[in-house]
Order: structure tokens, then C-alpha cells, then sequence
């Protein structure tokens, strides 16, 4: 921000033309027309046409459009009837896919808009030495603005004065706890998250007053630059969707092989007539294309999502579902994600004991603990007490009229603490307060019960000690000695080791003589203790970082808080304590931190930038990276990760619109679970893959070899059949496979590995070559009784085999058929639709005749041998890939 922090006011002054009356309305409309109104610019929109039309971009969608073209073809030449019905059939697949594409990423380019609604709609501004209330967008550049409670910063701004001022930066940060702001001149290499001395945009103060003056407008705010970055961050494409294009490309150059070879062949060989060849040709260009398989994969992606939902993921981009399969490092905030992002009061020291304090959050739920064992909340209530009454935080109800804290979160952490012993602030009457305030480092309230005036201080551990002369213990007021300081120091330090936020407590009866001169109301007060205070844990994180280690995962922790909070955090959750700092980051090269990134474990005091810079290096060591945020700061990290992985109750709208995955409870555990998932949908992914390419590899084999003798063993419009329907269904039941044992067991898939792995081409080449043996054998015994019945057995016979397929995957992977209710379904369905086609009067749509019990039995017999060899065949694969 242009080393405004470490700048003199009047330098301040100097360098934007201003002063302390403000701006004249004539200085105002020039740099209106110099730097711009104070607004976040949007970005080009891409209309709903445009994303609609690019569902329909993908190589396999293009060959599916050209197989359309291809089966109306068909009916062109003499003799053949028309193909209309199969040509609609193949644009309603088409068009039904790039609808659902469509609606589910709708709302992926919204992020730039929400920055835009972020901007607070009014601003108080000093101009020509008068106070007026004006529209955020119109400040500009050496505005003087006055900042209150309550306030949202319109602009980022360099502080003139401060009274006891708190912001509130979650939205531009995502720490949970408030920023204390003073105008004091502060080094000039001093990381942004500590220029205390500055405001920035769509930050809010939740506590005290100021006034500063503007230094930065619109796209040059810190928020502006966010938005800049966004829009030039460029989106990645999973490795599923290159993978998917690169397969529709694979296939439609084989689709031209295929055609140019078997038209060569039969012309040379002379078997059969041009209207033959060109229709051989057509029915191997329908077999080679798996017409079902971008449906099958985005159906499948999307029931996966649903089942996500129930976990609490939102997914928003269909094909991130597999992404999250393969990641191996989860870049995670520390504050809301593994922490609770509240405040906590987990230990006392009172009476000369440390207590411990159970429960989490804003929950009531919780008990005192001295070395394991539960006490009466009683004991401690001088304590408590003294935290609920010198206290600005109050409870409150939200628009739903749900209870709500309201205030400063350390105070609500000590509000909450009082209220687990029951504690009631009913019968104290407050009668003046003494704010705090960043120099004083205390605030004081004074309270009136029955007669008496009763004075609460809480502040820092040094500043109270030296305002106390006597200390109670064992329920009696006795003299504080040096003694007694030294031991109440140590267990400060004690305390803050574990990085909690530590107060001190006293309090007094305000004698007649102190009550008339203010000045005595904070001597000679009585010490109470001390409470530490932290964003704790969630639970379940613990065990979710050691599932993500034995699942090969790594997990970083990334976060705008102190190295030793950072620390502490991630001792208790199980992750390294190997760390660096954004002042490290900003000494180093990006082959340096590429270098040194996979021996940190955390980051800490990370700025905006600092977030990409470490997703780049990971990602540029061949990492596939899960990265959360909640802040708008992250939202460039969150679209140029793998996966973005968003907050849904403390995330920002910039943050939840930029990224791929919202959480909906914001707990890191999900993201585990997520993975899981993504894992379980991958392995479904390639089953069905292998099952669906199996079929088509046959398909074209059995086609190819049977033309070589003159004969077409099976017309178009039956492969179209089996290739969207019983092909289909079963393929989509596979889809929703359970999680297999041992899933996160196993380490991540290399980004290099994808669905069509090693093992996979070995598994479709063999059993494709089997079901071609068996189906030519088939095809030839079937002749005898004529082409048509020939015909009708091997149309029937690759149906029946999809079967025998099923069930090799399901013995190989160990899951029972029963397993899966809807695989049942669909196979039991298929069957019956068979039968229909082949004994009512369907059979003249589809070229095929009624079967006797012979041609059953040849079936039959060919899918047993089929079964045993593929069973055999897939045995060998297994021992020979690993």
C-alpha cells in the first residue's frame, strides 16, 4: 500500500494534497476524474448462452453430435429405412447433458459481483471542514473519514486518531478476532497483517471510534487488487476433463482409421457392393463411439455430489468431484476450519491453581477441572464474576431470533466462560466505565449492589499487577507480595507457552474518599487470577489429519495469526511444527520456496499474495491441492487450486462463489470425508469406464472381422441400443458403488495416472478380444438359421455378457451384487427390455426375430465360458500390473 504505515501524518498529508478539513468540492471532482469513482469493477460476464453453447465443446460431445449425423445417413440410400428416430435419440442424450452442465455451473462466475456488494453503501467524509454522509463509491483519495462502531471502511485509509478502535478484517483475512488499530508510525517493513495503523475496505469496527484519511481507492485497495487477480486467475482444468478430451480425441481419430481401413479392405477384397461397405463402415463408426459415456460420467458425478451434500459438501463444479480423488496436500486456515473460530476460555489460575475449563465455542456446556477432577463452579465465580461484569459483550438475537453474541470476541469468550457456572450480571447496576484503550492496555467498570460500589478491571497480566496491592486467596484478602508477583508472572508465561490470550482480573469496593476522586478508582485493587483464552480445536480434526497421513495427504497449515498460536494449534492437532513466516516469503526466491516447501508443515502471518505463491509452488512440484479459505482474501488461491474449498457459515460470498466445494459446516473433518468420496466416485468412474469401452472394443472388433467374410452381424441401430441403454443403466449403477475397504488406506493416484491406467487397457483389450471370440462363434452357429436369427444372437448375446462383465469386476473388487440395490435394478430392467424387444412386436424396430431354446443354449453356455476366462484373464492382469 505504498508505505502509507511508516509515513509521518504530515508526510501523509503532503503526498495526497489534503489536511485535516478535508477536501474542497472542486479537489473532489478532479480526482474523481483522475483515479476513478471508489468502486470494484466488474469484470466481462460470460452470458448464460455462452456457457450453455460450451457444454457442448468436449470431443466426445462433437463425436456424439457426428453419430447423429451418421444414423440419419443411414436412411438415405435405397432399400434402408430412415434413421430419424435413431438421430434424435443420440441429440436428446446431447442436449439433456449440456442442460444439466449448464445448471450446475450457472453460478460459477459470480465472484467479482459479490466484492462488488461487499462495499459499504455510505460513508462519513470531512469536506471543507464539515461533516456530510455520502455514497462509498463517491470517496476518493485524501478523503478525511470518520469511522464508528458498527462502521463499514469504505476505502483503505491511513488512521489519524484512534479511541479505543477494533475492526473486525474476517472478511478480508478470515482470523475471527478483532484487530485493536492505532495511529502511531510503524516500521516500513512490517508485514500488512500487523500495519495496525491502517483501514482497509469492507472491513467493519466492532468496537470504539476513528478518524483516518483515504490513501487508496477502488481496484487499488487491497480488495481491489483481490479482484484484479481474480479475474486474470485463469481457471484449471481438472485432470478428468483433459482426460476426457484427450479420450474423445483418441476415439474420433479412430473412428476415421477405421472407416478408411475397412473401405480399403472390402473394396480390395471385393466381397460385397458400395451400400454394404459404406453401411459396414457407418455400424463400425457407431460401435467405436460410447454414445452413454459423457452422460454416464456427468449422472454419475452428480449423484455423487447429492450424496456429498448429506455430508455436508457442496459441490459446485461436477468434474472437481474426481479432482478431489487425487489430492495429496490440503492447504488449510487455521481459525474456523481447524478451529472452532471462537474464542475460548480453556484455563483459569486461581487461589494458586490452574483450572481447566471443558467445552468449545459458544456452548454452555463444560466443567472446571483441577488436575482431572471435577470442581464446583463456585469455587472460581470471584473470578468469572469480575469477567462477566467488566464486560461490553451481550447476548442477543439474530434475524431468525436465534440467541447471538454480540461484541469484541474475547469478551464474548469471557461472557460465555461466566455463564457455564451459571453466573448473572441481574443484580450488579453499572454506573461508569473506564474504557480500554491501547495505551492504558485495561478498562474498568464500576457497579453498584445494594449499597456498596463495586469496581472490575480486567487487562494485561503487568498492567494489573502493578495496579494491585492485595490478592484473595482461600476466600480472604490478604497483602500481595513480590513474591506472590513473581509466581502470578510464571504461570502468565506458563500460559501463553500454550498459546492462549492471557487477562488479568482484580477488583475492589470503591471507598467513599476513592469515589470522589476517579483518578484512585484503579489503585489498590485486589488480585483474582488470570483466564487463557484460545481459538480451540474442533473436534474430530485430530483424527481427520491422521486419516489424511495414513491416505498419503498432507496438511499444511496456512494462517494470518502469530507463529506461536500457529504452533500450538498444530501440536494439538497432529500436524509438523516445521514453519515460515510471510517475512521469510517475502526474502526468499519461488525455486527457493519451491525448494523448501515440502519440508513446512505451517505458514504463518501470510498475506493475500502470499496464499498463491504457495499454491503455486506446490502445484509446481506436481501437487494436486486442496485449498480452504474463507476470507476474500483467498479467493485467488481458491480458483487457481485443484480443488477451492470454501466455509458455507463463515465464508465470505466472494469466497463461496470463487471456490469449487463449499463446506457446509466449516469443518475440516468434511474435507476428509469429501476426499473419500471424491476417491469412491473415481474408483466407480473407471469401473464403468472399463465396462462401457469393453462393450465398444468388441463392438468394433466383432464388426471388423465379420465384414471381412461379407457379412454385417449387427445393425446400427441395435449397437446404438446397447451403447446407450443396456450400457447405461448398469454403467450408472455403478456409479453409486459403495466406498470400497482400504480406500483411505491407500496413497493418492499420480496426477499423471488417469482413468485409463495400465491395468485398465490390459483389462479392456483381453476381455474385449474374449467376447469377440465368442460372439463371432455365436455369430456363425447363428447363420445357419438365417442372418436375421444370427443377427438376434449376437445382439442378445452382447447384452447378456454385460452381465458377465458386471459380475468379473464385482468378484475381482470382493463387493456382493446385493450391494448395490440399484445395479440389481438396472440389470433386472435390461433384462426385461431385452425380452420385450425380442418377443412382442418391438422386433421390427430393431431387425431381430424371436429365439428358440437352442440359441438360448449356445447363449448360455457362451456366457459361462466367458465368466471363467474373464475371471482367469483378470487374475493374471492383476499379478502382472502390480
Amino acid at each position: 500500500m505504498g508505505g502509507w504505515h511508516s509515513l509521518k501524518l504530515k508526510e501523509v498529508f503532503d503526498r495526497l494534497g489534503t489536511n485535516q478539513a478535508g477536501l474542497t468540492q472542486k479537489e473532489v471532482e478532479g480526482r474523481v476524474l483522475e483515479y476513478g469513482t471508489n468502486e470494484i469493477q466488474v469484470g466481462k460476464k460470460t452470458s448464460p448462452l455462452r456457457i450453455f453453447a460450451e457444454q457442448f465443446k468436449s470431443f466426445l460431445v462433437i463425436i456424439l453430435i457426428m453419430a447423429a449425423v451418421v444414423s440419419y445417413l443411414i436412411g438415405i440410400f435405397p432399400g434402408q429405412e430412415p434413421r430419424v428416430v435413431d438421430s434424435l435419440l443420440i441429440l436428446l442424450i446431447v442436449l439433456a447433458n449440456g442442460i444439466f452442465g449448464f445448471l450446475q455451473n450457472y453460478k460459477a462466475e459470480k465472484s467479482i459481483e459479490a466484492l462488488r456488494k461487499l462495499v459499504a453503501p455510505k460513508a462519513k467524509v470531512v469536506r471543507d471542514g464539515l461533516v456530510q454522509e455520502i455514497a462509498s463509491r463517491d470517496v476518493v483519495r485524501g478523503d478525511i473519514v470518520l469511522i464508528e462502531e458498527g462502521d463499514e471502511v469504505p476505502a483503505d485509509a491511513r488512521l489519524i486518531e484512534s479511541k479505543d478502535l477494533a475492526i473486525d478484517e474476517s472478511s478480508l483475512t478470515g482470523e475471527s478476532e478483532s484487530v485493536k488499530k492505532e495511529a502511531k508510525v510503524l516500521e516500513e517493513d512490517i508485514p500488512l497483517v500487523e500495519r495496525r495503523n491502517l483501514l482497509f475496505m469492507t472491513t467493519v469496527a466492532v468496537r470504539g471510534k476513528g478518524k483516518a484519511v483515504v490513501v487508496e481507492t477502488g481496484m487499488n485497495t487491497e480488495v481491489g487488487k483481490i479482484a484484479a487477480e481474480i479475474r486474470e486467475t485463469k481457471e484449471r482444468p481438472t485432470s478428468f476433463q483433459l482426460e476426457l478430451n484427450a479420450l474423445g480425441k483418441k476415439i474420433t481419430y479412430g473412428v476415421i482409421g477405421i472407416i478408411a481401413f475397412i473401405l480399403l479392405v472390402q473394396f480390395l477384397i471385393g466381397t460385397a457392393d458400395f451400400v454394404t461397405i459404406f453401411l459396414t463402415a457407418i455400424a463400425l463408426a457407431v460401435a467405436s463411439i460410447p454414445e452413454g459415456l459423457p452422460a454416464v460420467v456427468t449422472i454419475a458425478l452428480a449423484l455423487g455430489t447429492k450424496r456429498m451434500v448429506k455430508r455436508n459438501s457442496l459441490v459446485k463444479k461436477l468434474p472437481v468431484v474426481e479432482s478431489l480423488g487425487s489430492v495429496d496436500t490440503i492447504c488449510t486456515d487455521k481459525t474456523g476450519t481447524l478451529t472452532e473460530g471462537l474464542m475460548t476460555v480453556r484455563k483459569l489460575y486461581f487461589d494458586g491453581e490452574i483450572v481447566d475449563v471443558t467445552g468449545v465455542g459458544y456452548s454452555l456446556d463444560g466443567d472446571f477441572l483441577i488436575n482431572g477432577k471435577k470442581i464446583d463452579a463456585e469455587k472460581v465465580s470471584p473470578l468469572l464474576n469480575c469477567g462477566l461484569l467488566c464486560n461490553n459483550a451481550v447476548v442477543g438475537k439474530d434475524e431468525n431470533q436465534k440467541k447471538k453474541y454480540i461484541g469484541d470476541p474475547t469478551e464474548i469468550a469471557l461472557l460465555v466462560s461466566a455463564r457455564k457456572a451459571s453466573l448473572k450480571p441481574d443484580e450488579y447496576v453499572r454506573v461508569d466505565e473506564i474504557p480500554f484503550s491501547s495505551e492504558r492496555k485495561k478498562m474498568t467498570t464500576v457497579h453498584k449492589k445494594d449499597k456498596e460500589l463495586l469496581v472490575f478491571t480486567k487487562g494485561a497480566p503487568e498492567v494489573i499487577l502493578e495496579r494491585c496491592s492485595l490478592i484473595l486467596e482461600d476466600g480472604k484478602v490478604r497483602r500481595l507480595t513480590k513474591g506472590d508477583k513473581e509466581i502470578i508472572a510464571s504461570r502468565n508465561r506458563d500460559l501463553a507457552k500454550d498459546a492462549l490470550r492471557v487477562l488479568a482480573f482484580a477488583h475492589k469496593v470503591l471507598s467513599e474518599e476513592e469515589e470522589k476522586k476517579k483518578e484512585k478508582i484503579e489503585d489498590d485493587l485486589i488480585f483474582l487470577g488470570l483466564q487463557g483464552m484460545i481459538d480451540a480445536p474442533r473436534r474430530g480434526v485430530r483424527k481427520a489429519v491422521e486419516t489424511c497421513r495414513r491416505a498419503g495427504i498432507r496438511v499444511v497449515m496456512i494462517t494470518g495469526d502469530n507463529k506461536i498460536t500457529a504452533q500450538a494449534i498444530a501440536k494439538e492437532i497432529g500436524i509438523g511444527s516445521n514453519i515460515l513466516e510471510g517475512k521469510d516469503l517475502d526474502r526468499i526466491s519461488n525455486e527457493q520456496l519451491r525448494a523448501r516447501i515440502k519440508d513446512v508443515d505451517i505458514f504463518a502471518r501470510v498475506s493475500p499474495m502470499h496464499k498463491v505463491g504457495i499454491l503455486k509452488a506446490l502445484q509446481e512440484n506436481k501437487h494436486v491441492v486442496a485449498m480452504t479459505g474463507d476470507g476474500v482474501n483467498d479467493a485467488p488461491a481458491l480458483k487457481s487450486a485443484d480443488v477451492g474449498v470454501s466455509m458455507g457459515i463463515r465464508g465470505t460470498d466472494v469466497a463461496k462463489q470463487t471456490s469449487d466445494m463449499v463446506l457446509l459446516d466449516d469443518n475440516f473433518a468434511t474435507i476428509v470425508d469429501a476426499v473419500r468420496n471424491g476417491r469412491t466416485i473415481f474408483d466407480n468412474i473407471r469401473n464403468f469406464v472399463r465396462y462401457l469401452l469393453t462393450t465398444n472394443f468388441a463392438e468394433v472388433l466383432v464388426v471388423f472381422f465379420a465384414s471381412l467374410f461379407g457379412y454385417l452381424p449387427i445393425m446400427p441401430v441395435q449397437l446404438l441400443w446397447i451403447n446407450f441403454l443396456t450400457d447405461g443403466l448398469p454403467a450408472l449403477a455403478l456409479g453409486v458403488d459403495p466406498t470400497r475397504k482400504g480406500t483411505m488406506q491407500r496413497k493418492p493416484r499420480k496426477k499423471a495416472e488417469g482413468i485409463m491406467n495400465r491395468k485398465s487397457i490390459y483389462w479392456i483389450m483381453a476381455i474385449g478380444a474374449e467376447l469377440t471370440v465368442v460372439l463371432l462363434a455365436i455369430f456363425f452357429i447363428g447363420l445357419k438359421n438365417g442372418l436375421a436369427t444370427a443377427r438376434t444372437m449376437v445382439f442378445t448375446g452382447f447384452v447378456l455378457y454385460e452381465f458377465v462383465k458386471l459380475s468379473v469386476i464385482r468378484y475381482q473388487q470382493q463387493l456382493s451384487w446385493f450391494s448395490n440395490k440399484w445395479l440389481v435394478l438396472a440389470t433386472s430392467g435390461c433384462i426385461a427390455l431385452q425380452l420385450a424387444i425380442l418377443y412382442t412386436p418391438l422386433n421390427r424396430l430393431f431387425h431381430v426375430v424371436p429365439l428358440g431354446l437352442f440359441e438360448w443354449f449356445i447363449l448360455l453356455l457362451g456366457a459361462g465360458l466367458t465368466w471363467i476366462f474373464a475371471v482367469l484373464i483378470t487374475k493374471h492382469i492383476v499379478r502382472y500390473t502390480h
